[in-house]
């Protein structure tokens, strides 16, 4: 079984050799053109990416994420969010790889199976980093009007919030 895996990527690029030269298609030129559109996308949203990333290193490192999370311990807590999951709900939105670090610190802090630590895992897997993704997406297309997106987004975010919690108490019978 693990040398299936093994072989997956290699038989994959073979068939889709195979299946240009099949159709009579330049498989190079196909090639390189695509990566010639690849980096020119990849150039068009570095900027964007750029203060976005910036921004995340700002908040994280003026001590903002710590002061809005205790602002909103309150809140979470009449939601049935635990208090420490605080900084995960603030960070994810804005940055994947933030998010991953802050759901780092709460396994290490309260334990993979605490309730905090299944409700993190929960929210890192059900809630999207909605910045990023309309950044990088419409970005790319040079879309500049979101409209429904941002706040769609938001409302699913919320909603992963309210239900987090409750699936961990049905699924883990906790309290």
């Amino acid at each position: 079984m693990d040398k299936l895996g093994t072989y997956a990527m290699p038989t994959a690029a073979v068939l889709i050799v195979l299946f240009c030269l099949v159709r009579k298609v330049p498989v190079f030129d196909a090639f390189t053109d695509g990566a010639k559109q690849g980096l020119r996308s990849a150039i068009s949203i570095l900027p964007t990416l750029v203060g976005l990333m910036t921004g995340v290193a700002m908040l994280q490192a003026s001590g903002a994420l710590e002061l809005m999370s205790k602002a909103l311990a309150p809140l979470m807590n009449a939601v049935g969010l635990p208090a420490a999951v605080a900084p995960l709900v603030l960070m994810k939105p804005v940055s994947g790889s933030g998010s991953t670090a802050v759901l780092t610190q709460i396994l290490q802090q309260c334990g993979a199976d605490s309730f905090a630590g299944r409700v993190a895992a929960v929210l890192s897997g059900s809630t999207e980093t909605l910045f990023y993704c309309i950044a990088v997406y419409y970005g790319s297309i040079k879309v500049h009007r979101t409209r429904h997106t941002l706040p769609a987004a938001f409302f699913g975010d919320c909603v992963a919030c309210v239900v987090a919690p409750l699936a961990v108490r049905f699924v883990f019978h906790m309290v």
